[in-house]
């Protein structure tokens, strides 16, 4: 048999009848198209769920502080009757809520400034200069990322103690440093990496020297980051409770905000004031949904920087 002969072609090569040209295109195209609505459903739904899952406790937490302990349990999902704002005042002052708040400013805004400091400088150098050593470095920045609180508490507790700053805002605010520099290094990180290279080698050939490169340059540069990542650190820093519980056990005029809400709910025992816990922690919850509401647009600048080139 001569190998060159042609064969007929098989009935899977032959095109299908009655199908116009460009046809199984469309049809390509279609179901393409349905296929990125039904994903994108799916999506809204799960975003719907998640609001709702976010959006009714908070709610429920702000309607629960105008409202008398009766109220709250014999109609949990109503109005309140009326607006008593006594509820706030009662917390503010007899449950010291007051003082907390002013504690955790305090010490939130000191360790947020240390963190961002130390993390932007650190994420600086491991992202634009290469030394032998860089990648462990930075690795073991990473690392504590993956590092449980709870394991550090005891020897944290001691090395606190043994320098003497256990019971201080001091001891506390570093650290927070501390705690959250993992994320703030593994974050700036990939954000400083994609600054453009010429505009930091033009601040060299004009007589920059690296110091003011990092301060005058780079860092104004890298704002959007450093607002979202500075975010993430005060919401962080804010709703912290384990490690002043530790930190701060034995000086209860230095508590932060935190202790001071756990306090009111366990201290009180059957006669709770169940108004008062919830104006608290409508006061705590409040400033965090402020600060969002106000940084919301740097925020989302700053998480999808870079993301397209």
């Amino acid at each position: 048999m001569n190998p060159q002969t042609t064969l007929p072609p098989t009935p899977a090569a032959l095109p299908p009848k009655n199908v116009k040209p460009g046809a199984a295109g469309k049809r390509g195209g279609g179901g393409r198209r349905s296929e990125v609505r039904f994903f994108a459903s799916l999506g809204h739904v799960a975003l719907a769920v998640w609001a709702v899952i976010v959006i009714v406790p908070i709610l429920w937490t702000f309607l629960a502080s105008f409202k008398n302990t009766t109220e709250i349990f014999s109609s949990p999902w109503t109005l309140p009757a009326e607006l008593r704002f006594e509820n706030y005042a009662r917390a503010w002052t007899k449950a010291n809520v007051g003082r907390y708040f002013l504690n955790s400013v305090i010490v939130v805004t000191f360790s947020v400034l240390g963190t961002m400091l130390f993390g932007s400088m650190a994420a600086y150098v491991l992202a634009r200069y290469k030394f032998w050593g860089n990648r462990a470095v930075y690795y073991l920045f990473v690392s504590g990322l993956a590092f449980p609180v709870f394991l550090a508490l005891v020897p944290l507790f001691f090395v606190v103690k043994n320098l003497g700053l256990l019971d201080t805002h001091t001891g506390l605010v570093l650290v927070y440093i501390a705690y959250s520099l993992p994320f703030t290094v593994f974050f700036l990180t990939a954000f400083f990496k994609t600054l453009p290279t010429s505009v930091a080698e033009a601040g060299m050939i004009d007589g920059c020297s690296h110091t003011r490169l990092f301060f005058q340059v780079m860092l104004p540069m890298a704002k959007p980051g450093l607002i979202s990542v500075g975010i993430f650190n005060i919401i962080g820093q804010w709703a912290q409770y384990q490690l002043p519980l530790v930190l701060l056990s034995n000086a209860k005029e230095k508590w932060v905000l935190t202790q001071g809400i756990a306090d009111i709910s366990v201290n009180a025992g059957y006669e709770a004031d169940w108004s008062g816990l919830f104006a608290a922690l409508t006061i705590a919850i409040l400033p965090m949904i402020i600060v969002y509401a106000i940084f919301q647009r740097q925020i989302q600048s700053g998480l999808t920087s870079g993301a397209v080139k």
